[in-house]
């Protein structure tokens, strides 16, 4: 491998450069950076520094490798899905052929499900249909006219089977002797029948007393034996529960003893405890009585040092007074050779006396002017207080008139929303009022098709139960025509149940009509053929026989 750079290519590193320029043609920087010692550049062989890659880059490539690895194998995977895809011999393609085959079952079976809905849904509306028509007529047949009529309907057929059973009886009485000798002849061989009956129930009691009797006498022996039973089971529980009662006695004694042993172990710890809680008593009333004998000791050192400390004072004071009075003898020995000394502390003391005055003017005239400065300034702040006073109460009246100039303006507010509310309420009732009066016109006009659809229906209902009528009517006249009164009475009454006469133009309505009097009563039937009472004779009956 040829080097580059260094002694042994024998250029310098320009040279080198440009030559490698120069030669491919393409400029690139150098290999290695600008001052670095090219004797500390270590050189290696080309198949060394592909070892050193492959070593670096060990794991990469059998990372690769294995990527690649997996990317063959899910690609012929793939592969061999498409391929198996439509085979019809693997498990798969059995699985999906009875997947279709179930789909198609499934599919089939929806569809006579359907088939079977649409059946199950018309059946359903034809029993729906046959409900309603049957409700339709029991609900015609509740009515009070058609009831009306079926009891005409039962009269007419009670008038017809009574004349049947009047017919039937003139029928049967010619007969009557042949029937009382059949009859006679009947009762001889019932009453031998039943002799022959009763016999056989003698015997039948007879043998069922004996077969009673048998079963009493085993039930005495089956009765004696359980007894004999019992008494064994009886004697045999006694010893059980004596046993039972000594295996108690010995539990509960051994409970017992445990608990004597508890209880003794309980009061033993009881002891234990009153004796460590008794020496920690005593061990406080120690403790305490050492507190008490230091403090005592301590206060009594605290007198002590407070009577060494007069005894010192007082001391002290002896020893001074001592000392005045001496230094008293020394100056009086002195004073009388010293008068030169007291005219000279005269003077020093002249001196200091006027020295002190003149201080003390200059103080006073410092005080003078700081107080007087201070009234200034308290003064000066009064002042100021007062017209910022005087500023706030501006600004306070002025934010009065503000506030009172709002208050003006949110009262007429509430005036003119109190008037528009106002407003709104009038047109609110108005139009309430119109809505009212057209809720009232279209109740009106809603009463009135009401009646209207009511004498429609009851018309209907009417032209329903004369076409109804005539059928049972006719029907009824085809076996005979004697019966039919109280069928063509109950058609002629009229709907209402009144006492009235039935109106035409209303669809029979038959009304009733009360007294005009206090009493408000119905009044009787109506009849329209006449009275057919005999009204002389009734006042011949009462006495007027004028």
């Amino acid at each position: 491998m040829q080097a580059r750079f260094g002694r042994r290519s024998g250029l310098s590193k320009e040279s080198t450069g440009t030559k490698d320029c120069e030669k491919d043609g393409v400029p690139y920087p150098p290999l290695l950076p600008r001052k670095v010692d090219l004797q500390e550049v270590t050189i290696i062989p080309h198949n060394e520094w592909e070892r050193i890659r492959g070593t670096l880059d060990k794991l990469t490539r059998e990372a690769a490798a294995l990527r690649a690895e997996r990317t063959a194998k899910r690609r012929m995977h793939t592969q061999s899905q498409n391929l198996v895809k439509h085979w019809t011999n693997t498990y798969a393609g059995m699985k999906e052929q009875k997947l279709k085959a179930k789909q198609k079952r499934d599919e089939e079976l929806e569809a006579e499900r359907q088939i079977l809905d649409v059946e199950e849904e018309l059946h359903k509306e034809g029993e729906r249909k046959k409900a309603i028509e049957s409700a339709k007529q029991y609900q015609f047949y509740q009515t009070e006219r058609v009831k009306s009529f079926h009891s005409g309907l039962l009269l007419s057929r009670v008038m017809k089977e009574r004349d049947a059973q009047i017919q039937y009886k003139k029928n049967t009485e010619k007969s009557d002797k042949k029937w009382e000798k059949q009859l006679k002849l009947s009762v001889e061989k019932a009453i031998k029948e039943e002799q022959e009956k009763e016999e056989k129930q003698r015997q039948a009691r007879l043998a069922l007393a004996k077969d009673h009797l048998k079963q009493i006498k085993e039930r005495e022996e089956e009765e004696k034996e359980r007894k004999k039973n019992e008494e064994k089971d009886a004697e045999e529980i006694k010893r059980q529960n004596l046993l039972y009662e000594i295996e108690v006695k010995k539990k509960l004694s051994k409970k017992q003893k445990e608990i004597d042993e508890n209880k003794k172990q309980f009061f033993d710890s009881i002891h234990d405890k009153n004796i460590i809680r008794a020496i920690e008593q005593q061990q406080e009333e120690e403790e305490d009585e050492r507190t008490m004998k230091f403090i005592k000791a301590k206060k009594r050192l605290t007198q002590m040092r407070q009577d060494k400390e007069a005894e010192t004072q007082r001391l002290m004071e002896e020893r001074k007074e001592r000392i005045n009075n001496f230094l008293t003898e020394l100056m009086q020995q002195k004073l009388d050779n010293e008068d030169f000394i007291i005219a000279r502390d005269v003077a020093e003391a002249e001196a200091e006396w006027e020295k002190a005055e003149k201080e003390k003017n200059e103080k006073t005239q410092a005080e003078l002017k700081a107080i007087s400065e201070h009234r200034a300034t308290v003064m000066k702040n009064k002042e100021e207080e007062e017209r910022q006073r005087k500023i706030e109460s501006k600004e306070q009246l002025l934010a009065l008139l503000e506030a009172d100039k709002l208050f003006q303006e949110l009262e007429k507010e509430k005036k003119l929303k109190a008037s528009i509310k106002q407003q709104e309420i009038q047109d609110a009732h108005i139009q309430k009022m119109a809505v009212n009066k057209f809720k009232a016109r279209q109740l009106k006009e809603e009463d009135l098709e009401y009646w209207r659809l009511t004498e429609a229906l009851a018309a209907e209902e009417e032209e329903e139960f004369q076409k109804y009528a005539r059928e049972v009517i006719a029907c009824e006249s085809e076996s005979t025509k004697k019966y039919t009164y109280p069928l063509v009475r109950a058609v002629q009454e009229g709907v209402g149940g009144g006492h009235g006469p039935p109106f035409v133009g209303r669809g029979g309505i038959r009304p009733s009509y009360q007294a005009t009097d206090a009493t408000g009563i119905q009044l009787p039937f109506y009849n329209s053929q006449g009275s057919k009472c005999d009204f002389q004779k009734s006042k011949r009956r009462l006495g007027f026989t004028w």
